[in-house]
């Protein structure tokens, strides 16, 4: 064989390579799947010619040879030991505490994951080349799939560049919804059974004796972990991700490191509220220590490494049909669609309706009217569509078509530039003025209450409200004219209105509506600036020096505070009388020795107190607040109807508050007279 015919093959062999990278890893193709077909015909007919210079790390290699007998049982040179599990965000801060015991006063630095939920299983690498791919079987041994895990295009048969002796990389194998739509429909066409989700598709293709099937079904594969390492001299966890990635190996989306628990609750927290654009399925955060000095002190158990913990998020699912789909408008001119659902019930809550978030996001996933679709909810976090069921389509479906116009004012729409939202770009349609009224009437924001969407809509609607201020100009007169609104009703609401007024920076902040702004970047605002003028007059650069607001949120917030609109409502608020200092509503109390660090969960209705109020008054005490009740809760402040968590504070023997043992214990004036709150004994 002459020298050009083998440095073609091996020229072929690089680009195909490089491509199946640009498109599988790096999401960024730069030919067409016609082009990149062409290639690999060519390849395939030189190797065919030229047998001898066939290579097991072939791309053409990726589908070999016919079916296998059965599955061998591999021992793994290292365990592949399994992650504590936690629901519960108080025993990730008791995870906290464990390791800074274990470490004895050193801070431990912290790395977050997205916590796929696929198969797991064990990649070998021997001096480049990829050898072994085993499951975890029972942690000791795995089965040998390295037949199936061949056909998978994101993991290399050959690393990039530097290649170390050995490199044993663990991970996740999974399939995208997308992929999992498709796989279904082609199930039932062939009478076959349809895959109730993508972990039951990404097992039963695994265990596919044929590698040739396997290859069909298009799995994806994310590192996260590392087993036998030998000539790498890595000391953290985040350097193991940049290098896999670097070698060719996707590795899973993490977070930056953290050196505070605060710090990674707030990422999971955000990430988890991400997770329905993801095409893939995650079931929650993985929370480990960064360094690998740090791990080797902190050990394992026979389980259970204890330097990591997963908070998982409870998953719920269940089938529907699309009825209709139309458009909100949000407070930012925000056009969302909107999915009008046949009833489903998910987890105890009967689901009817579910944002569909974005125009790109209906292409993406392929929603037509009349479409069967599976509906998710996970924990806390509202309902969303999963993916399509194709495999149902009648051919009766209807493509649907975004407004070219704003549906409520007819006003013009503009794309966010580089950005995935369409708004309405009428600064006075009247859709945007009434959803920033309830954002800022809202439980999060001032929680006024009797200020619900319907008196919202009959006061814009009749021209009593055309600014967010004007709400603080209404009088009990001009409310008595409204439906359902009587003489008691209007002074009511007048006087929640007013009483508004003195509820704080913070929470005014909350329900201005400014993006990215909601109670937690608020909290930190309030705090850093103390009231309304040092916020307005601080530059771009010193917004985004806060711990935990960055960039993009400080370019929104000194946008906000630099437009007309912004200060036109910062003005009108203080001429209403609105409190803009942090010193204020919750915060007028400091902190208070029997507050100091103990942790409170408020449940139920409280008479004088809205939840959100309570638990930013704690926080200005001193006090730490929780949404879960456990060994590690002081206090439990309960209301009327508080539900499962009383029962479970009585059980722990945790001390449980009414609302005026609470006031007296924090000090409130017209609270009674003070005294040690006393345990309810149930």
């Amino acid at each position: 064989m002459t020298d050009s015919i083998e440095d073609r093959i091996e020229e072929l062999r690089r680009i195909i390579e490089y491509h199946n990278r640009r498109y599988y890893i790096e999401a960024a193709p730069e030919i067409s799947d016609l082009e990149f077909d062409r290639l690999m015909l060519e390849l395939r007919d030189l190797e065919e010619r030229h047998p001898d210079r066939v290579t097991p790390s072939s791309p053409t290699r990726r589908v070999g040879g016919g079916p296998i007998d059965g599955f061998r049982s591999v021992p793994h040179p290292v365990p592949m030991l399994s992650i504590e599990n936690t629901y519960n965000e108080e025993e990730v801060r008791e995870f906290d505490g464990r390791i800074r015991r274990l470490l004895e006063g050193e801070a431990p630095r912290y790395i977050v994951e997205q916590k796929i939920d696929g198969v797991s299983a064990s990649l070998l690498y021997e001096n480049g080349l990829f050898s072994l791919g085993l499951t975890r079987g029972d942690g000791a041994r795995g089965d040998d799939i390295t037949h199936n895990l061949r056909t998978v295009r994101d993991i290399p048969l050959r690393l990039i560049g530097f290649t170390p002796p050995v490199l044993e990389v663990r991970g996740e194998v999974y399939m995208t919804q997308s992929e999992l739509s498709r796989l279904n429909r082609l199930q039932a066409e062939a009478g076959e059974r349809v895959f109730a989700n993508c972990r039951n598709a990404t097992a039963g293709s695994l265990k596919l004796l044929d590698p040739r099937q396997s290859s069909r079904r298009n799995l994806r594969f994310f590192a996260h972990s590392e087993g036998r390492l030998v000539g790498l001299g890595l000391s953290s966890h985040l350097e193991f991700l940049e290098r896999v990635r670097g070698f060719g190996i996707p590795a899973v989306p993490h977070s930056g490191i953290f050196d505070s628990i605060d710090g990674v609750l707030a990422w999971c927290a955000d990430s988890l509220e991400a997770r329905e654009g993801l095409d893939y399925e995650t079931d929650g955060m993985v929370i480990k220590i960064d360094g690998f000095a740090q791990r080797e002190r902190l050990g394992a158990t026979s389980k259970s490494p204890r330097w990591a913990i997963a908070l998982k998020v409870e998953l719920w699912q269940a089938e529907t049909r699309i009825l209709d789909i139309r458009v909100q408008v949000g407070k930012t001119g925000t056009l969302t669609p909107v999915a009008e659902l046949e009833t489903v019930e998910i987890a105890g809550t009967r689901v009817s309706r579910v944002s569909l978030h974005n125009a790109d996001e209906i292409a993406r996933k392929d929603i037509r009217v009349g479409d069967h679709v599976v509906v998710e909810k996970a924990g806390k976090i509202i309902p969303h569509v999963v993916r399509v069921e194709l495999e149902k389509r009648t051919g009766a479906e209807r493509p649907y078509l975004f407004p070219a116009e704003c549906p409520v004012c007819r006003g013009e729409v503009g794309r966010d530039e580089g950005g995935v939202y369409i708004r309405c770009l009428n600064p006075s349609c009247p859709a945007q003025l009434k959803e920033r009224v309830r954002y800022l009437a809202s439980r999060k924001a001032l929680d006024i209450e009797g200020l619900g969407p319907a008196l919202i809509d009959q006061l814009v609607d009749r021209g009593l409200v055309s600014s967010l201020t004007d709400i603080y100009a209404l009088t009990a007169r001009q409310l008595e004219g409204l439906e359902r609104m009587g003489e008691k009703s209007a002074h009511n609401l007048v006087e929640a209105v007013q009483a508004s007024k003195g509820r704080g920076l913070e929470r005014v902040l909350a329900g201005l509506g400014i993006r990215h702004i909601g109670e937690r970047n608020a909290r930190l605002l309030a705090g850093e600036f103390g009231d309304i003028r040092g916020l307005m007059e601080a530059t771009e650069e010193r917004l985004a020096a806060i711990g935990g607001i960055g960039p993009v949120v400080a370019e929104s917030v000194f946008r906000f505070f630099r437009s007309r609109a912004g200060r036109d409502i910062v003005r009108d608020l203080g001429r209403h009388g609105v409190d803009l200092t942090a010193g204020s509503g919750a915060g007028s109390v400091g902190v208070k020795e029997e507050f100091l660090g103990r942790t409170f969960v408020v449940t139920g209705t409280m008479k004088r107190h809205g939840r959100a109020d309570m638990e930013a008054l704690i926080r200005r005490l001193g006090g730490k607040t929780a949404s879960a009740v456990s060994r590690r809760t002081d206090f439990v402040v309960a209301g009327r109807d508080p539900g499962g968590k009383r029962e479970k504070a009585i059980a722990l023997g945790v001390r449980i508050l009414d609302e005026e043992e609470f006031e007296r214990m924090a000090g409130l004036s017209g609270a009674p007279d003070s005294g040690e709150p006393e345990a309810d004994r149930g």
